[in-house]
């Protein structure tokens, strides 16, 4: 660089310097950015030797490019020295603006720190202003902005012209810092823009195996699989499914999309369906197929966000459990039903009466309970046509229950009351059966019995095995004249001839006719039925039994 002393500046020097400063801007990466930097200072500004040291994200500076020199250069590259040391050396020295001279009088004192230096050999100076070996001369660079946080620094060494710098080259030395730390900044910048764009090419190649993935466990998983809308005025419409799906239900992908789940299962396992949409649990279900029948089916949903402020979605699982259902079903039916005829057992029996009975408690005599007033010194409480006790010690009602108190005619007469009818039917002569002809026999008049007594009632009454050969017909809704035609109806049919092993059989039956009524117990109900049935039984001479 010229002297201060000449009156211009020359034209090429300008010329330099505009050059290096175009270089450093339109560097392709960081690395070279700042190897520009550093070969501008040694082309464009007359000096031998150009270090830049960089601050690292620790606060340290490392020597990130250097130029001049190149065993220098090796020997400098990558070294650090701590942020403390370099702090020390920006605040000591003569400032000039923006630079930091430290002469070699006072440079001494910093040979021992670690900041990493190289000195040229050359005679003394024998002038003022002629350049020693140990002179120092640092040029900060600051980032852009109002911030201005230190981004490195230049440092300088061996002016060509020998001469400290004057006002005009400190000038372009401040300057070529500014512009250096602008050029710095924009490749960083750049560097993270390029590391952004990759590591976002990366996600969205990752986004898509994973779509690509997500799609292929949809669409080919061996169980059903859909997506529906959630919330709005669309929840639940389904929005996608998959093959198995909708071979599960006979209808194509493009029927589905007009149909909610809602829509597709079954009447009494809708608040079911509601309970898991809101929950986002597990169901077992029954949907409905386009031929109209059912499949039973566990449905398990998962809340599924698009986004993070996107909409979401109910992914639903849907596996089919028809064939668990009906083994299920049937372990249900053994265990409720006698396993030679097929009728409800006496577990079953007992259940199905214990269900219509409350534990209401009785006075008197019969099944019908006195006036509460009488019993406990007050007025009863008529809700509904039901009867409270509310006196202390009394049991407690739900104030909710619509339980209907099932009541029994009084005596043997018809008074028009109609009750729970429990005929108790006791077959005469069967013994007799099992013991000439053999169980088989006995088997298969205990089949045709249970079915001509299931064809003679009603749809809605029960008719049971209690065992052996004991049957009970639960019958609501009769009168005393009611239940008794019942039982004379039944005994004919069964003394019917029967077939059993290429033979004609017959048997008779005697009915006991009790009554069911709230305070009563299951057993005390068939106790009261099973008297009777040995009153009629009795009554009867013996040759007439198996006639009926």
């Amino acid at each position: 660089m010229e002297s201060e002393s000449e009156p211009y500046v020359r034209l090429s020097t300008l010329r330099r310097l505009h050059q290096a400063m175009a270089e450093m801007n339109t560097a392709r990466s960081l690395a070279d950015t700042l190897q520009t930097v550093a070969d501008g200072i040694v082309k464009g500004l007359g000096y031998e030797l150009a270090c830049v040291n960089l601050v690292r994200p620790d606060g340290d500076l490392v020597v990130a490019a250097f130029a001049g020199n190149p065993a220098a250069a090796a020997l400098m590259t990558g070294r650090v020295g701590s942020r403390e040391s370099w702090e020390r050396r920006l605040s000591m020295g003569e400032h000039w603006d923006g630079l930091v001279f430290i002469p070699h009088t006072e440079g001494w004192v910093l040979d021992n720190d670690d900041v990493p230096q190289w000195h040229t050999e050359g005679p003394e100076p024998r002038f003022e202003d002629e350049w020693h070996p140990s002179d120092r001369l640092y040029a900060p660079m600051y980032t852009p902005g109002s911030s201005g946080e230190l981004l490195g620094v230049i440092s300088v060494d061996r002016p060509r012209n020998g001469r400290r710098p004057g006002a005009w080259g400190r000038e372009a030395l401040q300057m070529y810092a500014f512009q250096a730390a602008i050029a710095i900044s924009n490749a960083r910048l750049r560097a993270n823009m390029q590391r952004a764009l990759v590591r976002l090419e990366r996600e969205q190649q990752a986004l898509r195996a994973s779509e690509e993935s997500f799609r292929q466990a949809f669409e080919y998983a061996p169980s059903g699989m859909a997506i529906a809308e959630m919330g709005g005025e669309q929840h639940g419409r389904i929005l996608r499914s998959n093959d198995a799906l909708c071979r599960l239900l006979g209808r194509p992908a493009s029927a589905m999309r007009r149909y909610s789940f809602s829509d597709l299962v079954h009447p009494e396992d809708v608040g079911t369906l509601l309970r898991t949409s809101a929950e986002g649990g597990r169901a077992e279900l029954r949907l409905a197929r386009r031929d109209g029948t059912y499949v039973w089916v566990s449905l398990r949903n998962s809340v599924v966000a698009d986004t993070a402020d996107g909409p979401r979605f109910l992914l639903t699982h849907v596996e089919d459990i028809e064939e668990r259902k009906r083994r299920e079903l049937q372990l249900a039916h053994r265990a409720s039903h006698d396993s030679l005829t097929g009728l409800p057992n006496a577990a079953e029996l007992r259940s199905r009466l214990s269900a219509r009975l409350c534990q209401r408690p009785r006075t008197g005599s019969g099944c019908e309970p006195e006036s509460l007033d009488a019993a406990y010194g007050h007025p009863a409480y008529d809700l509904g046509g039901h009867d409270f006790d509310f006196s202390p010690g009394a049991p407690a009602y739900d104030s909710y229950d619509h339980h209907v108190h099932v009541v029994a005619p009084e005596g043997d007469r018809d008074d028009g009351t109609k009750g729970l009818a429990v005929l108790f039917c006791d077959l005469d002569g069967f013994k007799s059966i099992n013991d000439r002809f053999g169980h088989n026999a006995g088997d298969a008049v205990l089949i045709e019995v249970a079915r001509r007594l299931s064809n003679g009632v009603r749809d809605g009454d029960t008719v049971a095995r209690l065992g052996g050969d004991e049957f009970v017909i639960l019958a609501d809704g009769l009168g005393q004249a009611d239940a008794q035609d019942l039982a004379v109806r039944l005994r004919n049919e069964i003394i019917q001839p029967i077939r059993a092993e290429g033979r004609a059989v017959r048997v008779g039956a005697s009915f006991g006719i009790g009554w069911a009524c709230c305070g009563m117990t299951a057993d005390e109900v068939l106790k009261s039925a099973d008297e009777r049935m040995y009153i009629e039984k009795r009554s009867r001479p013996r040759q007439h039994r198996r006639a009926g």
